[in-house]
């Protein structure tokens, strides 16, 4: 049903709360010309036979028997009143709802539609008004694209433009289902979809997004769909606009459209669609009005008020059997035809069973018994449609009508599961219209990536997805020459283009953006993606200057995570334009992109978990905070490539100044080990550089003649080669009172002391010879027994760094960080970010005497000035996760293989287990009760934890990423010990992460 929700100009507010009906603004009435057929609908459809043909609901003896039964005891009035559908609001007033009582219990009218409102408010009312029914009454709404159509604080699908992009037509028998479901759940009898319109002309005013598009076939087959779905839940479906309002220019709402196709043109080609639904079953159809004299000869006749047309061609030739609406008959397109009554029989006598939004019900039904009186109305033409109404009545459900049940009825109507269809329609949707030289998916994110905002709503979702991938800039100014310039630095520009996500809403480039568009596209290698409906690309003249473009179709948050996702390779575009953009890209056009192996973004039920259970983990993380086991967390869940679960709790510090972002950094500590050193050293294993008997003196020639020379490779990783567990290397370097001796550090950097500690403290330089040569020279343990030791990363560290010739920051950032896309992921942090975002491990009051920030927690890795091969690393559960995955996807990321996949399972091998040493080649596999995890994950699961509070974990078995990071040591480690560790906060989280796995 053609609505007035928005109506684009000077007076959108009002007019979005005025009645289909009755508006009464003046227009024009164009003249459309007769084109020719495009090759795209050419297609003939063959109707099936009746017997073929599949009824929304076969009739029943009971049926017969109930309808009869009702009609029978019926008066005239009650007979007449069954034929209207007056308007009902949940928005208004006492007037207004007082109003409607009277219609119902003083008219017997057969049924309401219901515009604006919200969903509790007018079950209310809807069990209020079936309270006053002698006959209960149809319910209906226009909920084209969901319940949010007409009510707040409901959920909103994607347009049918939007739909109309998507290929595999499941997804929108989906959509129709979970449609249908909230319709009866709503008390709601009468969905006033699918849109059947074929939008041949982009400048429809009323129309455009509401279609599917411009191909008769795809339109028939995506409403089929949506039928299928919406009338499964025992829904009945409305087709509109009959015979078709695809090709218009005016508003019907506003006057009297007029088309002027021959009647082989509307028989091939808008009425395709019809004949499709009816062989398949659509309960209902809403006749139009419009002008159109090659089926009506008579003048400015509405097709709603044509007996040619509803008759003779709707039920004759068509076949069609089921309920005909008008439409709106407040609207000017039949208003201006007929005054009330006159208008109302008009109609009847035409063909139709009700009349939707009467202007004047109690006027109407006097004039009509009027009529009946005078024989212009027969009573068989009444009991016809009468009869026909109570028939749908009783298939509806309405001979054993049920009140709404109030109780959960909003939680009812937003459950996880919409959200989790909305990712898999908006990737199904997305369009790539142009694709030079593969430039989708951006795979290289050594690049210098700058983004662009054009249009004026928000794009909050899209960048912040965008910065989770890469280093990503945003870049404005109001002067195109100093944009162009700021550009010159970046080697590659994406540019949003953002549009209010509301359906009626003009869309197109303005001269400005357009403007912008041109120059950016000219002077830089530039994307556009673009959120809003496709026809606003029609005043892009020249495509040529751009590297790539997607249509995303809409603004909504969903939408541009998704958007984001697809340029970096996450998900596939799969969608085809539904229209076609003047000469340059035609109807059904579209590219599939590659997918990689990136870290997605996705709602649990996607991935076959629970929302409501993962939910569990704000309360374990609230109950950490509260008993100060630590100010602040970061928890990540990841499973099947996609992160379902990222949140951040409580502040950087107990002060509560700042909050914890997503995007704020943690010291990971010994994390370390396993994001940085570990996977260098698994390259040079990869290379052959190093085998799993290499002996320690081989590796590194100062231990050649230690104790230590005979210690293998794997020994040395699996903790099992005696050494002893670590050093307080800071001790010695203190004076009597605990503080820097000078012979060991300066103030300000000074020549040979040049290491930074942290603030105002620098060590000399040699002190690493010390560390190392301590190291050497310490003892061993005779005993073969597993023992943790720092000193294994810090001599891999030595060892990785005289094996490259390179510092291994660098060599982390080269080989992993950069093409990784962590781009929060680093060493001394504060050269490369503000302190604010850095949350403090702790307030030191025996060795730098200042609060640590933005400086390794671990005393070894500050002496070694901020790198070490133990600790040293600062990132945030996004970027630690990118690791994990990479290990879970065995050293694949991105389109890029790091190391082989029998290098991973070479180090996630636990060579000593008999022995009891639960440990792979730097990884954690301790599964025991002493262990870091729940008892709960399997035995090829492994990971790390850090002393500052941090866990990081995968399982292959289930596909699982956790990552939980925090800064348990501040302000101090007590004498209660590590609180966060003796009550299970991270284990009980990895707990609610297995319990909500759907089995």
């Amino acid at each position: 049903m053609k609505n007035a929700i928005i109506k684009i100009g000077l007076f959108t507010a009002v007019l979005f709360l005025s009645v289909n009906c009755g508006v009464s603004k003046k227009s024009k009435t164009a003249v459309e010309t007769n084109q020719p057929i495009s090759t795209e609908n050419k297609e003939v459809y063959v109707p099936k036979s009746k017997a073929e043909k599949k009824p929304f609901v076969p009739d029943c003896d009971a049926e017969n028997r109930w309808a009869d039964s009702i009609y029978s005891k019926m008066t005239l009035d009650e007979k007449l009143g069954q034929l209207f559908f007056a308007n009902a609001y949940s928005n208004k007033d006492s007037v207004h709802v007082n109003k409607v009582k009277e219609l119902v219990s003083k008219y017997n009218i057969g049924g309401l539609i219901f515009f604006q409102g919200g969903p509790v408010r007018q079950a209310k009312l809807t069990n209020i008004y079936q309270s006053k029914a002698k006959v209960p009454l149809f319910i209906g709404l226009d909920a084209e694209w969901g319940l949010s159509m007409r009510l707040d604080s409901t959920y909103a699908y994607p347009w049918n433009m939007t739909l109309g992009a998507i290929q595999d037509l499941d997804w929108i028998e989906k959509v129709g289902r979970q449609m249908g479901s909230e319709c009866k759940r709503m008390g709601i009898h009468f969905n006033f979809a699918p849109v059947l319109d074929i939008n041949t002309n982009p400048l429809n005013p009323i129309i455009g997004n509401r279609s599917f598009g411009e191909s008769k076939t795809n339109v028939a087959n995506r409403a089929s769909a949506i039928m299928k779905g919406i009338q499964s839940q025992g829904v009945l479906c409305t087709g509109k606009h009959f015979p078709g309002h695809g090709d218009t220019a005016v508003d019907s709402h506003k006057a009297l459209p007029t088309v002027s196709f021959t009647k082989e043109h509307l028989d091939e080609v808008e009425i395709y669609p019809y004949k499709q639904l009816f062989d398949e079953g659509l309960a209902s159809v809403m006749v139009a009005h419009l002008n159109i004299p090659s089926l009506e000869p008579r003048e400015n006749v509405p097709s709603s008020a044509s007996y040619n047309v509803v008759t003779e061609l709707l039920q004759k030739q068509l076949g069609f059997e089921g309920l005909i609406f008008t439409d709106g008959l407040g609207m000017k397109g039949a208003s201006n035809f007929k005054p009330v009554g006159d208008l109302e029989l008009a109609v009847l006598q035409a063909g139709n069973d009700i009349f939707l939004c009467p202007d004047d019900v109690p006027v109407a039904i006097e004039k009509l018994k009027t009529f009946y009186a005078k024989g212009d109305i027969t009573e068989e033409r009444l009991a016809h449609s009468v009869k026909k109404i109570l028939h749908y009545k009783f298939k509806a459900g309405l001979n054993k009508y049920k009140p709404i049940d109030l109780k959960n009825l909003q939680k009812d109507l937003t459950s996880p599961d919409k959200d989790a269809l909305q990712y898999n329609l908006f990737e199904n949707a997305a369009t790539v219209l142009k694709n030079k030289k593969d430039i989708l998916p951006i795979k290289n994110l050594n690049q210098k990536i700058a983004y662009v905002k054009l249009g004026e709503d928000v794009n909050s979702a899209f960048v912040s997805t965008l910065k989770k991938y890469t280093e990503v800039t945003e870049v404005s100014n109001t002067n195109i020459d100093s944009l162009n310039k700021a550009l010159k630095k970046f080697d590659l520009v994406i540019l949003g283009y953002h549009k209010v996500n509301k359906a009626w809403e003009k869309h197109d480039l303005n001269s400005n953006e357009l403007f912008f568009l041109n120059k950016i596209a000219a002077n830089n290698k530039a994307i556009l993606d673009v959120f809003a409906k496709p026809y606003s690309l029609l005043s892009i003249k020249n495509f040529d200057d751009l590297e790539a473009l997607m249509v995303s179709y809409q603004n909504s948050t969903i939408s541009q995570i998704v958007s984001a996702e697809i340029l970096f390779g996450a998900k596939q575009a799969k969608g085809k334009l539904p229209v076609s953009i003047n000469d340059n890209f035609k109807v059904n056009e579209g590219i599939d992109t590659e997918k990689i192996d990136r870290l997605g973004f996705e709602t649990p039920e996607n991935v076959g978990m629970s929302s409501a259970i993962l939910s569990k983990i704000d309360a374990i993380a609230q109950k950490a905070i509260d008993g100060k086991m630590a100010p602040g967390m970061q928890v990540l869940v990841a499973r099947k490539g996609n992160v379902v679960f990222q949140k951040s709790y409580g502040y950087q510090t107990y002060d509560k100044k700042v909050k914890v972002s997503n995007t704020d950094l943690y010291d990971v500590a010994s994390i370390s080990k396993m994001i940085s050193t570990l996977p260098n050293v698994m390259q040079l294993y990869d290379k052959n550089k190093v085998e799993l008997e290499t002996k320690l003196g081989t590796m590194l020639p100062m231990f050649a003649k230690s104790n230590k020379k005979d210690i293998s490779f794997k020994d040395l990783l699996n903790h099992y080669a005696g050494l002893i567990a670590w050093s307080p290397f800071y001790k010695s370097t203190l004076d009597a009172k605990g503080f820097p001796m000078e012979k060991y550090y300066r103030k300000i950097p000074e020549k040979n002391f040049t290491t930074k500690v942290a603030d105002s403290l620098f060590i000399r330089n040699d002190y690493h010879d010390t560390i190392m040569k301590f190291i050497a020279d310490s003892p061993i343990s005779l005993k073969k027994e597993y023992k943790y030791s720092d000193f294994t990363f810090i001599i891999l560290k030595e060892y990785l760094e005289r094996a490259t010739h390179e510092k291994l920051e660098d060599l982390s950032q080269k080989n992993f960080f950069n093409s990784l896309g962590m781009n929060y992921t680093t060493y001394n942090p504060l050269l490369k970010f503000d302190k604010n975002v850095i949350a403090p491990t702790e307030i030191d009051t025996y060795f730098r005497h200042q609060l640590i920030q933005g400086y390794v927690h671990d005393m070894a890795a500050a002496m070694e000035g901020g790198v070490s091969g133990h600790s040293g690393i600062f990132s945030n559960a996004m970027d630690v996760a990118k690791m994990m995955q990479l290990f879970l996807q065995k050293g694949s990321y991105g389109g890029e293989r790091y190391f082989s996949e029998a290098t991973f399972d070479t180090f996630n091998t636990c060579f000593y287990c008999a022995q009891g040493v639960e440990r792979g080649l730097g990884f954690d596999k301790r599964l025991g009760k002493d262990g870091p995890t729940c008892q709960c994950a399997s035995a090829s699961s492994f990971g790390h934890t850090g002393f500052t509070g941090n866990m990081a974990w995968v399982d292959p078995a289930n596909e699982t990423v956790y990552v939980f990071l925090s800064n348990r040591t501040y302000p101090e480690v007590g004498e209660e010990g590590n609180k966060l560790a003796k009550e299970k906060i991270r284990e009980d989280i990895q707990k609610i992460i297995y319990e909500s796995i759907i089995k």
